[in-house]
């Protein structure tokens, strides 16, 4: 039986590779962007599958992560375009001097580099103290969420070296070449799909791994793993360490393709509507958590343009149907509609 999941999983990644590669040739530049942004969610989306779905750690502040990359890459590209000079809204803030912590990003090397690093060093302590001190289930969340608002007023409260409210916008050039080009929109949106693509296979390798059966079996009963003789701590906070990863990942590729980054992109309303991409796509799927990324993204644009007023509406009786008559996701629809079909020819 496992063979056969694993070449049922693999399959997916190239359905799934096939699919992406072949969007560039049917969506004109504007929508290839869109779906881009769509796909910036799907990176915190595999994080959360792999954290909620197999390791039973709700996260309600993946914001925060996402948030890191997206900054990062903004101030890099903001320095970018001032030429390494001091941004308009620090000179309107009384800033005299470019910040020391911000002299670094002028390297796009170094960017990159924080944009790995950061979400690791900052959330592996942290959620190692917390699940040392046995702090789990809703109490976690509950800390997750009450962190993503501090951080988003922390980031409003910072107008001089954040940009407050408005963020960090006004940059067009990436390493010298235009942003918004359609020769550049269609590369970062291959970049993108690449590293997507890798990162669904790590999500997808690390529960076939010995690992992924004991964060399987500390989703169960942790206190038996406890007693087994493992770190079940050190393990929880390795994979939620990995989830912040790819968050921070997902937020560098959401700068890129939406050309800003605001306060929005950390805050407790977005971190949860992390969350229900992955529950719409299914919480035990990688593919699932990109094809729930893309649904609801796309539902999101296209309803606040038809029915300004209503679109929550819409969106929120989505979201109810989904837990009410598909709790498995979109993934285990699929997967329910493939067993009977295969029951079917077998009779």
């Amino acid at each position: 039986m496992e063979p056969t999941k694993i070449k049922a999983d693999f399959v997916s990644v190239i359905l799934t590779a096939a699919i992406l590669g072949f969007a560039p040739l049917i969506l004109d530049p504007f929508w290839l962007q869109n779906l881009g942004k769509y796909l910036a969610f799907a990176f915190v989306a595999l994080g959360i599958v792999v954290t909620w779905g197999y390791c039973g750690i709700l996260s309600l502040g993946q914001g925060i992560f996402f948030g890191i990359g997206g900054y990062a890459l903004a101030i890099y590209l903001k320095l970018e375009a001032t030429g390494g000079e001091l941004p308009d809204f620090m000179g309107w803030s009384g800033i005299e001097t470019l910040p020391l912590w911000w002299r670094p990003f002028q390297s796009l090397a170094f960017t990159i580099c924080m944009i790995v690093a950061v979400p690791i060093l900052l959330s592996f302590p942290f959620a190692f103290l917390l699940f040392r001190k046995r702090v789990n289930g809703v109490y976690f969340a509950i800390v997750t969420l009450v962190l993503a608002l501090t951080a988003s007023i922390l980031l409003v409260g910072q107008q001089a070296v954040t940009g407050g409210a408005n963020g960090i916008t006004d940059f067009s050039t990436i390493a010298g070449y235009d942003l918004f080009s359609d020769e550049t929109v269609l590369v970062m949106y291959s970049i993108q799909v690449m590293l997507l693509l890798a990162a669904m296979a790590a999500s997808i390798g690390l529960v076939k791994t010995r690992l992924g059966k004991i964060i399987i079996a500390i989703r169960d009963r942790e206190d038996r793993v406890r007693f087994s003789g493992y770190d079940t701590a050190l393990m929880k906070a390795a994979v939620f360490a990995f989830a912040a990863l790819l968050s921070s990942i997902g937020g560098a590729m959401f700068t890129l393709q939406v050309g800003l980054v605001t306060p929005t992109i950390v805050g407790t309303v977005i971190s949860v509507e992390m969350v229900i991409y992955a529950a719409v796509g299914g919480r035990m799927s990688a593919v699932g958590a990109v094809a729930g990324a893309v649904l609801v993204g796309f539902l999101k644009s296209y309803l606040s343009e038809q029915f300004p007023e209503a679109w929550l509406f819409f969106l929120g009786g989505c979201f109810i149907a989904v837990v009410a008559f598909m709790p498995n996701g979109i993934a285990g629809l699929w997967r329910d509609l493939a067993a009977r079909l295969f029951k079917r020819q077998e009779a």
